[in-house]
């Protein structure tokens, strides 16, 4: 096969592009959980002169409208959004913990982030998005019209709708669910992972600017107890209005960083972001309200040293895996609250399997990211614990890829999930949307692994 690399630099060349037909992974950010780092040589398989499409030297745009909707285009980042909003006295809501990804990119993942724990999902936070279809055509999809609403339906494909949305009805209350939402128009490009077509502009919802406070606490390693994490979890949830984010990072995590970094050995830390003019009630209401850690566990960092920190571990950690020369082996489940404590004893027994691990992630939305540090001979141990954590979630109340998208790695995970519903429903996009399967043919819309050629 013959794997062809394209640099896109406007949006007369991207058009262009999607005219000529040819299958295409259009990429602007890579996640070492949802598109490897490497170029994805091995999607050669079933795929015909193959193009990678590079988004990433598109021109980025930024503005604000009156009502202070954020409107961005091109290869804008998550940084550089941020950075603009603040200097207009506007706070973005979506906070994915890589800054140096792009926005529109996470639009296609349906991307969260630390501050989906008080400020809600990217999905409800889009006001409009326009995309390029499969005829080079650009198309605009409202989040104030129904999905029904974007064709004349025909009665069996509005009965097909229906129990789509119904099968969507148990995950409501995740962030994402193993299947996009289809309720709304903007649905349409919000967790497809650029399968129906390329998003190529985007309309968001921003807040008023309040400055945070960044309150950490100590805690004891989570393999040894848990029961002051379980306090502060349980504790927390009340406070989504005043507390944007509950972080948690643990104790094998931090190793991974430079020793300047790490505040403490031998413990676990979970960060708060509280907007400062809330912090005393919270602190009053809440914090002192803990009965199992102590006032000497607490301490702050400002708003600029807790975002390097966060941002360091993931990094670290991939670096890690880079060196032994393996892609990280790494779970992205959700439960709701009744089953927290259950998740957090199954990752107790993936802890003891004899391979490096660590554990960190969006500890106040239940959701945290399991991952192993395997060297190449344990990859098939590690590769089969995840089979069998994917075959529990079914008994639980638990979406199994909340946040980072599907992509390639997942794959072989997500099928189970999927009944002949999300199938036929499937099928019908991608030969409405996409009819030559030019946009992302691995993508998880495709047929199940084992029956393609």
């Amino acid at each position: 096969m013959k794997l062809k690399r394209v640099n896109i630099r406007n949006l007369d060349q991207l058009k262009e592009h999607i005219q000529t037909q040819r299958p295409s992974l259009y990429t602007g950010s890579r996640t070492s959980t949802v598109m490897p780092y490497e170029v994805p040589e091995k999607l050669s398989q079933g795929s015909k002169d193959l193009c990678i499409v590079d988004l990433s030297t598109l021109g980025p745009k930024i503005h604000l409208d009156e009502a202070g909707n954020m409107i961005i285009s091109g290869a804008m980042t998550w940084q550089e959004a941020r950075a603009f909003c603040r200097s207009k006295g506007r706070m973005i809501m979506t906070s994915p913990t890589e800054s140096l990804a792009q926005v529109l990119a996470g639009v296609a993942t349906s991307c969260t982030g630390e501050r989906c724990f008080g400020l809600g999902t990217l999905r409800d936070q889009l006001n409009w998005v326009k995309f390029y279809d499969s005829r080079g055509e650009l198309v605009e999809l409202s989040s104030q019209k129904s999905f029904a609403s974007l064709w004349d339906l025909s009665e069996q494909e509005d009965q097909l709708l229906f129990e789509y949305q119904e099968s969507y009805r148990p995950y409501k209350d995740f962030k994402n669910a193993p299947f996009p939402r289809f309720q709304i128009q903007t649905d349409l490009m919000t967790g497809t992972e650029g399968q129906l077509g390329v998003i190529v502009e985007a309309s968001m919802k921003t807040i008023a600017f309040d400055n945070l406070t960044c309150l950490f606490v100590r805690l004891p390693k989570w393999e040894q107890d848990i029961t002051a994490h379980m306090e502060i979890f349980e504790k927390v949830q009340p406070f989504r209005d005043k507390i944007i984010s509950c972080e948690l990072l643990d104790e094998n995590s931090l190793s991974y960083l430079p020793k300047e970094m790490a505040p403490y050995k031998g413990h676990d830390l979970i960060f708060m972001e509280i907007k400062e003019s809330d912090f005393e009630s919270v602190y009053e209401s809440f914090v002192s309200q803990l009965e199992l850690v102590k006032e000497e566990d607490f301490f702050c960092l400002d708003e600029t040293k807790c975002k390097e920190l966060r941002v360091a571990v993931p990094r670290s950690i991939f670096e890690a895996n880079s060196k032994m020369g393996v892609v990280k082996q790494g779970t992205d489940v959700q439960v709701l609250g009744a089953d927290f404590e259950a998740l957090l004893k199954y990752y107790r027994k993936l802890s003891q399997l004899g391979v490096e691990y660590n554990l960190f992630g969006h500890f106040g939305d239940g959701h945290l990211h399991f991952n192993f540090m395997p060297t190449p001979s344990l990859v098939d141990t590690c590769q089969k614990a995840l089979k069998d954590l994917y075959r529990e979630l079914p008994k639980w109340k638990a979406s199994p890829f909340a946040e980072h998208g599907i992509g390639l790695l997942k794959r072989p995970y997500i099928e189970a999930f999927y009944t002949s519903t999300q199938e036929a429903f499937f099928e019908i996009l991608k030969s409405k949307y996409d009819p030559k399967n030019q946009f992302f043919p691995h993508g998880f819309m495709q047929p199940r692994l084992g029956e393609e050629s």
